[in-house]
Order: structure tokens, then C-alpha cells, then sequence
């Protein structure tokens, strides 16, 4: 098993971020509680409870993401998230007070709008809470048993939210106690909302945060945050492409739905099902059902599960806890008995393992999920994440609220009514409280039954991570990273001219930079075409409109575009770059896949004899992968030749690969080379030496035939490569010299690469993404 080095939280820090779930169970649990004056006592309509249930949660569901997004990218000296905590509890606590304030006097619709505006502030207020209150939980640990330990303490002190809320029933219903419900909500609102507020600042005021000033997030200005949908919809689609997270989310909506749907119909099932009616007679028993189940997650369920996790695993903990909870609610059918409610007591502690055990290990398996994400990306994006969870938790939410208003009319049931004018309408408010949930947890079930990221997976994964880190090895996933490739090749002596390169000794950064904006403005050979924007990846279809915008941005710049692909919407490049007045290179991707080796040939060739290629390449360090044989290759090569006997056509891969592969001369028309001094460890003082030994090296070995340059540069930011250290003044250097070099001697170079490319950290570590001459948001960087 792979060493992880885990962070152990204080006892003291976790008990503070359990506070905060208090405050984020107790809103909603009390909330139900009180939903019920509406109908009972101010005449809502089941319409109107499926609206106020709605809307505002598809209101704050939507924010959530929003909030997700500029949690994530926050610089302060406060962190990322205690700032919007601390806002998000004060509004959520002014809101909960005023939503409240409703009087029979006023009329049905007065009610309805006057709660319905309220409520949208008051989710508003929990967006600016939840969000970045749920991601502090999922940073605070990198340990695969902490993460559980921290949940089911934040789970264990959220649980008392259900233990005492469910006694605000017997309040506001004992005529001792206040002379009507609607009252009873106006005055307990304060009493709720105060103390609850307090709680939710408390992860604000004691839960440790680092700087994030200097952090390399996204800005947040106006027009970013404004424009951040589509980043945001982006980051759903790549959360969702790992099938774990995916899992999680979809499991989560069934059985939270499937619970909240007939969750709010407690109170009616017990009163009109086992007191036909009389709320008065059904005493204490609504409130013992919520508080008894409650107790028993507190102090059964959450111990359980957390050792359960412990001992089986994440998965099967979870698998057995919903089972039990399976056999809860078909005994809550049988032990629903008129005269007897103390026999529903015995099924509680089944019934309780459903809900009780899901936010314990779930939240637990969402922090593990985020780990692979950073794998992946290379950030840490606790906040979308966050967001994504409870966006499906807030939609299943607003989705049961509907439901609940649903059923309430489809089995007809009237509030005004006894059980005994209304059997049927009752007996099928019963029949969906407990078979409702019990289908929400079987399709869960179903939908978990291959998850796989088990405690070894998850640590080999943090230990991947944290060599990255802490830079115990390469955080590269390349074969570029040769190290000193060039010496041992051997038997090529060379004397270098160095007399023309440029001396930065003497220059500041900003002489640098004035510098390599006048290179860049005199143009380029060639540029490696970055066809992806953020949140894209390798396989995504590329539409014409974005390419298109990408040629008009760099076209001023250069005269040659090379492209890598002809399918998925690369072919699109060459036709942008043909409108613009550029020659093209195009590439076919070419690799172990049969069929899409067939795709790319075919679609090379028709955009060759519909005239948009000057140079057609066969595959890119395809030798280099080890993806086909040497003859593979020139099969390939000799058919594209064939078809194309105008053209010229070659194969790109790493200089050493022609001087290992010979046979590679004799079948291409051009030596097209890639050479990086950085993958090999050079220093920035020597990266220009060593640049044109490569090229000296090729040409040794070329038989006469021309070489092209098709990849070189130099990273502005990333872990280091050996002596080969990324910078912003390193890039410039090594762009200035190269281009230099380039015009002095006629020497073909395509510059590596035009933006930069977010879904190469996957591949080649965070260095992987920040070779570009303008950002991924299509801005020149070195101004």
C-alpha cells in the first residue's frame, strides 16, 4: 500500500465545523416542521406548498454553482470561504425572522407572495453558507478515515437538529403555550433563527484558513463572474465525466428525494392515521417520531456507519446501511396500528439508517472524489464539487416539496376531514410514506453497486499527490523527460556559435518583456495550434466558431499554423487558418486505434484535395508511445504519399527518434522534429546551445533534406524539470533566443504552443498546462 502523509485535524477544529452543520440541519429540519402551519392552519393550497417547496430551492440550487465558482477563486487574507460563511449565516438568520411573519387576517395570496419572497432571500443567504461551508469540510482533511472521522462528528452534532425540532410540533400545537400555530411560527422564528445563525458563523470565526492571496485563481471581477456560466457548466460536465462523483450525485437525489418527499408528510400520516385526525389527541407522538429517529442516527447509526467504514469500506458500509434501513420502512407499513402508535418505536432504529448514514459517507466518498479531480486537473475545486453534491441534494429537495404537494392531491386528502370521511386518502398517504423511499433506496442501491475507490485506490491516489507537492519525484507523466538524451547519443561533436544570442544579465524583467513583445510583433514561423479551451479535453467536439476565434487571435502573429488532428473539429483549423492567409502543417492523429487511424487518414487526405494543407503529417511521437511499430508507421506514410503526390509529407517525433529510426528518413519528404531542452533538464543559460545541438544532430543524419523545428519552448509556470526551472522572464529568454536564431539562420520553427492547455496537467503534471504565448482565457501573458 502506497504512504499517504495525512493531515490529523484537532479535535477542537472539527467540533467547530460540527457546529456549522447544526446550524445547516437545523433550517431545514425546523422549516418542515413549521411548512405545516401553512396548510393547517393558513389554508395553503397543496399547489401553493408544491410552489414555496419549488421554486426557491431551483432558485438556490442554481446560485449554488455560481457560489461554487467564486468560493474557488477567492484571494483574501481569509481564505477562500469564512468570509461568505459569515455573510451567507447573518442573512440566512435576518431572513429565517421575517419569513415568518405571517397573520391569518391577511389574505391566502398576501400569505403565499409575502413567504414566497422571503424564502428566496433566506435560500439566497443559505447559498453564501452552504457552498463554501461544505467545501472548508471536504479541505480540511487529506486522510481517507479522517475525512469520515470529521463528517460523522459534523454528522453526529447536525443530528440534534432533528432531535429537538421535531418538539416544535407540541409547542405550537398546546394551547398553554401560544393561542395558534400562526402565532406560535411568528414568535419561534426569533428563537430558531438567533441561535442558529450564531452557529452558522462559528466554522467563520474558528476554523483555520491559509492566505490565498497571490493564488492563481481565476479573477473575479464583474464580467468574469458574469461570464463564469459557461466555466461553470463546464466544470459539470468534467465533475461528471468521473463516474464515481456521477454515482454519488445520482444516488444522493434518489434516496434524499425519495426521504424528503414523505418527510413532510409526517405529521399527517401520524395524526390522520393513528388519531383520525384530532391533532390535540396525537400529543407527543408526532414530535417522538422525528426525535426518536433522530436519536437513534445520533447515537446508533453515525457510531455504526463510521466503524462500519472503518472495517468493510466506504461502499459496502453504505450498502448495508441502506439495507437495514430497506426493512425500517416496510415495518413502518405494518406498524402504523390506530390505538397503538408506540409500536412505529420498533422500527425506528431500521428506519433511521437510511438518512442517518448517507451524509456520513457520502460527503466522506465526494472528498475522496475530489482527490481524483486534482489527479486529473491539478486543482483543488472543493467549492464546484460542493456546489455540484448539494445542487442535486437542493433540486431533490425542491423536487420532494413538489412531490409532496403531488401526492397530498392525488390522493385527495383534506386537512379539514377525519380519518373517517377520508380512509382511502389517508391509507394512501401511508402506503407513499413508506414504500416512496424504500423504491428511492433500492435504485440507489443499484446505482452504487460497482463503485470502486477503495482505501488503497484512494491513498495511492494521495500519495501521487503528494509527490507532486512536495516535489519528491517529477510531477510529469511524460516520456519527454529524457534527461540528458542528447550526450548520450554520442559520436556528435559540435563546436556551437553562441555569439548571436541575446544577453539577459543586465536586463530587468520589464526590458525583457518590451523585448519579446517586439519578437512576437515582428511574427513567427510557425505556431503549434491549442485548440481546447478550459473544461474541454481530448475527444470533445470542437465547434468552427471557437476555432475561428482562436485563428483571428494569433494570425497576425505568424505565417504557418500547425494542427494535430483531422477530426472532432480539428479539421476546422486548416480551413480557419487557409481563410486568414496561412499556411498550414495538419496533422493526423494517428495511434493504436485502428478505426480512428482510418477517421483521421481519410479526413487528411479530402482536406488535402480540397486544397487546406501545405505540409501533411502521419502521426505525432507515435514512436515515442510505443503506440505502432516503425512499419506501421510508414505504411501509413506511403499510402497519404500516394494519394498525395504534390504535398509534401513527413512524421513528427522527438530529434533522437530519427537518428534510432533511419528507416523514418528514407519515407518522409521533410525531418519534422520536436526538441525541447526543457524535458531534458537544461538550464535556461544553456536551453539555446542545446536547442541548436539538437538541430545539428538531426542534421547530421537527415540526407539532405530539410528540417523542420514542429515543437520547441518553454513553460512559464509548473515544477521544475532537473535545471530546468519554469518562469515568465525563463519563457521570454528562451522565445527570444529561439526566434532569434530562427531569423538569423532560416531555421523552420513552429513555437510550442499559442494558448495554454488546461487538460494537459493530467499528462505532464501542473507544468503540463502553461506553455502557451496567451492564456486559456486567450490573453497575451507576457505584457
Amino acid at each position: 500500500m502506497s504512504n499517504t502523509v495525512s493531515k490529523k485535524v484537532p479535535f477542537g477544529q472539527k467540533v467547530a465545523f460540527g457546529v456549522g452543520m447544526f446550524a445547516n440541519q437545523m433550517f431545514p429540519a425546523i422549516l418542515g416542521i413549521f411548512m405545516v402551519v401553512l396548510v393547517e392552519d393558513l389554508k395553503f393550497t397543496g399547489l401553493m406548498w408544491g410552489l414555496i417547496y419549488l421554486f426557491p430551492r431551483l432558485f438556490d440550487a442554481i446560485t449554488d454553482p455560481i457560489m461554487g465558482f467564486i468560493s474557488d477563486n477567492t484571494k483574501s487574507k481569509w481564505g477562500r470561504r469564512r468570509q461568505y460563511v459569515l455573510i451567507g449565516g447573518i442573512i440566512m438568520g435576518i431572513s429565517y425572522i421575517f419569513m415568518w411573519q405571517l397573520f391569518k387576517e391577511n389574505t391566502v395570496q398576501y400569505n403565499f407572495w409575502y413567504f414566497f419572497f422571503w424564502s428566496v432571500i433566506f435560500y439566497l443567504g443559505l447559498t453564501f453558507f452552504s457552498v463554501p461551508y461544505v467545501a472548508m469540510g471536504y479541505e480540511m482533511s487529506d486522510d481517507f478515515h479522517e475525512r469520515t472521522n470529521i463528517m460523522a462528528i459534523a454528522q453526529w452534532i447536525g443530528q440534534w437538529a432533528w432531535v429537538i425540532a421535531p418538539w416544535f410540533w407540541l409547542i405550537m400545537y398546546d394551547p398553554d403555550w401560544f393561542p395558534s400555530a400562526d402565532v406560535a411560527a411568528r414568535e419561534l422564528a426569533i428563537w430558531v433563527a438567533i441561535p442558529c445563525a450564531i452557529c452558522a458563523i462559528v466554522p467563520a470565526l474558528f476554523i483555520k484558513s491559509e492566505s490565498t492571496l497571490g493564488k492563481d485563481y481565476e479573477p473575479l471581477n464583474f464580467s468574469n463572474v458574469g461570464g463564469s456560466l459557461k466555466k461553470i457548466f463546464g466544470s459539470f460536465k468534467e465533475a461528471f465525466k468521473i463516474r464515481e462523483f456521477k454515482k454519488l450525485c445520482i444516488s444522493t437525489f434518489f434516496i434524499f428525494n425519495a426521504f424528503n418527499t414523505v418527510a413532510a408528510l409526517t405529521f399527517f400520516v401520524i395524526v390522520y392515521k393513528l388519531f383520525n385526525g384530532d391533532a390535540g389527541a396525537s400529543g407527543i407522538w408526532v414530535s417522538l417520531f422525528g426525535c426518536l429517529g433522530a436519536l437513534g442516527t445520533t447515537f446508533l447509526v453515525i457510531p455504526i456507519v463510521a466503524y462500519m467504514s472503518k472495517k468493510i469500506g466506504k461502499k459496502k458500509a453504505f450498502m448495508l446501511s441502506q439495507t437495514i434501513s430497506l426493512v425500517g420502512y416496510i415495518m413502518l407499513y405494518f406498524l402504523f396500528i390506530p390505538g397503538k402508535p408506540w409500536m412505529y418505536i420498533i422500527a425506528l432504529p431500521f428506519f433511521s439508517f437510511g438518512i442517518g448514514s448517507l451524509f456520513t459517507i457520502m460527503m466522506s466518498m465526494t472528498a475522496d472524489v475530489i482527490d481524483i479531480d486534482e489527479l486529473n486537473t491539478g486543482k483543488r475545486r472543493e467549492g464546484i464539487f460542493g456546489a455540484i453534491y448539494w445542487w442535486m441534494v437542493k433540486v431533490g429537495y425542491a423536487i420532494a416539496g413538489a412531490l409532496s404537494g403531488l401526492i397530498i392531491a392525488i390522493v385527495g386528502f383534506d386537512s379539514d376531514l377525519a380519518t373517517t370521511e377520508q380512509q382511502s386518502a389517508v391509507d394512501g398517504l401511508h402506503a407513499f410514506f413508506c414504500f416512496f423511499p424504500a423504491l428511492g433506496t433500492i435504485a440507489a442501491m443499484y446505482i452504487m453497486r460497482n463503485y470502486d475507490i477503495t482505501e488503497q485506490r484512494s491513498n495511492e491516489i494521495r500519495a501521487e499527490l503528494n509527490k507532486r507537492k512536495n516535489n519528491l519525484v517529477p510531477s510529469i507523466a511524460t516520456s519527454y523527460s529524457q534527461g540528458e538524451k542528447l550526450s548520450s547519443l554520442g559520436g556528435f561533436d559540435f563546436k556551437i556559435d553562441t555569439s548571436n544570442d541575446l544577453n539577459f544579465d543586465s536586463k530587468s524583467k520589464r526590458e525583457i518583456t518590451a523585448l519579446f513583445r517586439e519578437s512576437l510583433n515582428k511574427g513567427v514561423h510557425g505556431l503549434c495550434f491549442s485548440p481546447y479551451r478550459d473544461g474541454q479535453d481530448i475527444g470533445d467536439q470542437l465547434t468552427e466558431t471557437q476555432i475561428v476565434e482562436r485563428i483571428n487571435i494569433i494570425a497576425s502573429y505568424t505565417t504557418w499554423i500547425r494542427s494535430f488532428s483531422c477530426t472532432d473539429g480539428n479539421e476546422f483549423i486548416p480551413k480557419a487558418a487557409r481563410a486568414r492567409g496561412l499556411k498550414t502543417m495538419v496533422g493526423a492523429w494517428i495511434g493504436t486505434d485502428k478505426e480512428r487511424n482510418e477517421e483521421e487518414i481519410k479526413s487528411l487526405i479530402n482536406l488535402a484535395k480540397n486544397g487546406f494543407v501545405d505540409v501533411a503529417v502521419i502521426g505525432n511521437e507515435v514512436l515515442m508511445r510505443n503506440e505502432l511499430k516503425e512499419q506501421e508507421i510508414i505504411a501509413y506514410i506511403n499510402r497519404v504519399k500516394a494519394e498525395l503526390p504534390n504535398i509534401p509529407v513527413g512524421y513528427v517525433d522527438a530529434y533522437y527518434e530519427y537518428i534510432e529510426h533511419s528507416a523514418m528518413v528514407d519515407a518522409c519528404d521533410l525531418i519534422l522534429v520536436n526538441c525541447y531542452p526543457f524535458w531534458e533538464g537544461t538550464t535556461i543559460e544553456e536551453a539555446s546551445t542545446y536547442l541548436k545541438r539538437m538541430y545539428l544532430v538531426t542534421e547530421k543524419i537527415a540526407k539532405g533534406k530539410k528540417i523542420i523545428i514542429t515543437e520547441t519552448g518553454w513553460p512559464d509556470r509548473g515544477t521544475n524539470n532537473g535545471g530546468a526551472i519554469p518562469s515568465q522572464e525563463n519563457a521570454m529568454k528562451y522565445f527570444l533566443n529561439t526566434q532569434k536564431w530562427s531569423r538569423d539562420k532560416n531555421i523552420e520553427i513552429f513555437y510550442f504552443s499559442s494558448f495554454d492547455e488546461s487538460w494537459k496537467i493530467r499528462h505532464e503534471g501542473d507544468v503540463g498546462a502553461r506553455w502557451g504565448i496567451w492564456d486559456k482565457n486567450e490573453k497575451q501573458k507576457f505584457s
